[in-house]
């Protein structure tokens, strides 16, 4: 195989592989066997091992020394310090985006907002979830900050991991359709009332998802 199309392979079997985890198909502790992973998605092995190295690299799959790779598990710790990182980037990025968005941007951020809408009403729980994190992503490119967003970049998959698997995408879409509005109109104080709200919730649901024994605490 040439050595661009093992990446372009590598680069697709990292996104399949990714989105599996980020929305909850493959779970927290379960093994990713690359023998089983490439007969399941019918390529060879090389690709499967980059994928697995790449997925480490972004902090959401553990490789364990003469075992199998497996999905990262996360403690309540783990889930408060992912919320303040998350608070103090995204707060900021919401602010810059209120500030600076131009005519085009906030029109293709809307244009996101309804089709996470659409998807949250079909019922289609996978597609409404990713559609939320590329809002989130792409307020990050509305704010204008490089460095902002490369940092955004180094903690994004963990943070959809982490944060995106909330059970009602209806109510998702609205908040987001909201927090579009106020960016629309550039009123930072009712955006940073509404990333607050958003984000708290975000991390309540994080923590229900640990179980009931879990206590979230600011």
């Amino acid at each position: 195989m040439r050595a661009e199309n093992r990446e372009l392979e590598s680069s697709r079997v990292t996104r399949m592989l990714r989105d599996d985890i980020v929305l909850g198909r493959r779970l927290p502790g379960s093994r990713l066997v690359e023998r089983d992973i490439a007969a399941e998605l019918n390529v060879s092995r090389l690709p499967v091992r980059e994928a697995i190295r790449a997925l480490v690299s972004e902090g959401i799959v553990v490789a364990r020394p003469r075992s199998w790779a497996t999905v990262r598990e996360y403690t309540l710790r783990d889930v408060q310090d992912f919320a303040e990182v998350r608070e103090a980037i995204e707060t900021q990025m919401f602010i810059l985006a209120a500030e600076r968005h131009d005519d085009a941007g906030i029109e293709q951020l809307l244009r996101l907002v309804e089709r996470e809408e659409s998807a949250a009403r079909a019922g289609d729980l996978d597609e409404s979830r990713l559609l939320s994190g590329a809002f989130h992503e792409y307020v990050a490119v509305l704010a204008g900050n490089e460095m902002l967003n490369e940092l955004a970049g180094i903690f994004a998959t963990r943070l959809k991991w982490v944060f995106g698997q909330h059970g009602d995408v209806e109510a998702m879409a609205a908040e987001h359709r909201r927090l579009h509005d106020a960016l629309r109109s550039r009123d930072v104080d009712v955006v940073k009332r509404l990333v607050a709200r958003h984000l708290e919730q975000g991390a309540a649901a994080a923590v229900k998802k640990l179980g009931a024994g879990a206590v979230w605490t600011r």
